[in-house]
């Protein structure tokens, strides 16, 4: 498919040298999916155990749920399939 430049005069069909460098631009990017995911996922994580950091208080004793709940997002980046497929677990009350 030729892509083209648009411009004030019209659309200027790429060059063939234009269309292999755009090539190798979009194969680049498909190639860091997996990369672009793992940093939104890590983030997400982040914010998560941000959300808990006061049960972590010295002066609070935290619950076993809450425990189990932070070692879980932790852990996330060892589950299986990520970071296409990631379950994410339930915050206890």
């Amino acid at each position: 498919m030729t892509r083209y430049h648009a411009t004030s005069n019209g659309n200027i069909a790429f060059t063939a040298e234009e269309e292999a460098a755009r090539d190798l631009e979009e194969v680049a990017y498909l190639a860091g999916t997996d990369t672009r995911l793992a940093a939104l996922a890590r983030e997400k994580r982040s914010m998560l155990l941000s959300h808990t950091d006061w049960a972590a208080n010295s002066d609070i004793s935290m619950s076993a749920a809450m425990t189990i709940y932070r070692q879980s997002l932790r852990d996330i980046p060892e589950q299986d399939g990520f970071p296409n497929e990631i379950t994410w677990p339930d915050k206890p009350a």
